[in-house]
């Protein structure tokens, strides 16, 4: 018999190429020539089934029509920003900040505010004053810087014995004494309290006595307050006799008034030197500035100012102490004489009656 022909395609007139071990049988190529546009389908097929074409595909459609500087991101993989265009968007919102005020255009406002608190401290608070004489010696020398409460008087604080006040010239203590003429720049840190005045007539010394009490001091001392005598040696200027050259009393001091005296008996100018004054050397306490309770200049002076214990002792507010017997004398005399009244009524009804007849 003859051979058969095998492997022939229906349509075509090539031979099938038998496919190798493993491998997937493929069409042979055709040999019929293909036109441009067929040649170009082709390619675009091919492209699509490429790999990289494969990738782009699961990823989604990247839009390439925005600009990368504005947020886009890099098909490459990079952070989508351009060179300067990120950092001309930030210069740009940081130049439409506003900027810090600059430390001397603040200056002056800060020195405005340190000068009105000061002042007000001052005014209400607390104010310096410097010791212009000796006459407080040994509690307080000469050039000593003191500082004075003038909180609580606002309150109502009156001063009390054994503290150490400053007040203004009652009138007439201080005219043989001159006082120096300050310069234009003493005269604004006076006003604000930056420095102790040195034009206003104030003098300081220590409370005594108060109003209701009597005071008394003969020869060698010692000082009498409602008859209980003083232990001044605490404070008092060593060698100094506590009458000093000046013997007094017994002077009864006025309600509101004070009698004061210097720790240097032999050179304070006080109460003592002005009985023939107004008030017979007393003081009003309207024309006490305040309390000095500290020394705070120079530093190596730095102490309290305290009350000194012999003005607790027991006996020394006797006078103090009768007044609320004398007030409980005057309610109780009404008192007698109306249970005396009613007494008498209960004996004689007529005597309850006024004079025309009816019961009061």
């Amino acid at each position: 018999m003859g051979d058969l022909a095998v492997g022939a395609r229906s349509g075509t007139g090539e031979p099938e190429e038998p496919a190798g071990r493993g491998e997937t049988p493929q069409p042979a190529a055709s040999s019929v020539p293909q036109s441009p546009a067929q040649s170009r389908a082709e390619s675009e097929r091919s492209r699509s089934q490429s790999p990289a074409a494969a990738r782009t595909r699961s990823q989604g459609p990247v839009a390439l029509d925005k600009p990368v500087g504005a947020g886009a991101p890099d098909p490459a993989g990079g952070s989508g920003a351009t060179d300067g265009s990120a950092g001309e968007e930030t210069g740009g919102s940081m130049k439409k900040g506003k900027k810090p005020r600059a430390f001397w255009k603040e200056l002056p406002i800060l020195i405005g505010i340190a000068l009105l608190l000061a002042l007000l401290i001052k005014t209400f608070l607390v104010q310096a004053f410097s010791i212009p004489s000796d006459s407080m010696q040994d509690t307080l020398q000469r050039g000593d810087r003191v500082l004075v409460d003038k909180l609580t008087p606002w309150f109502g604080a009156k001063p009390q014995r054994g503290e150490v006040v400053v007040f203004h010239d009652p009138g007439g203590w201080l005219n043989e004494t001159p006082t120096p003429e300050p310069n234009p720049v003493q005269k604004v840190l006076s006003f604000i309290g930056l420095m102790p005045s040195a034009e206003e007539k104030d003098l300081i010394k220590r409370v005594i006595a108060v109003g209701g009490d009597t005071v008394e001091c003969h020869g060698s001392g010692p000082v009498k307050v409602n008859g209980k005598a003083l232990k001044e040696g605490s404070y008092i200027f060593p060698g100094a006799t506590p009458c000093g050259d000046r013997a007094f009393g017994p002077i009864h001091v006025p309600k509101g008034r004070i009698w004061v005296m210097g720790d240097h008996r032999d050179d304070s100018l006080d109460s003592r030197y002005h009985q023939n004054l107004k008030g017979r050397g007393t003081v009003s306490e309207d024309e006490v500035v305040g309390r000095a309770f500290t020394i705070a200049w120079p530093v190596n002076r730095w102490a309290t100012l305290p009350v000194p214990d012999t003005f607790d002792q027991p006996g020394l507010d006797k006078a103090m102490a009768a007044a609320p017997a004398a007030l409980g004398l005057a309610g109780a005399v009404p008192l007698v004489l109306w249970r005396r009244r009613r007494q008498a009524a209960a004996v004689d009804p007529s005597a309850a009656r006024g004079p025309e007849g009816e019961r009061e």
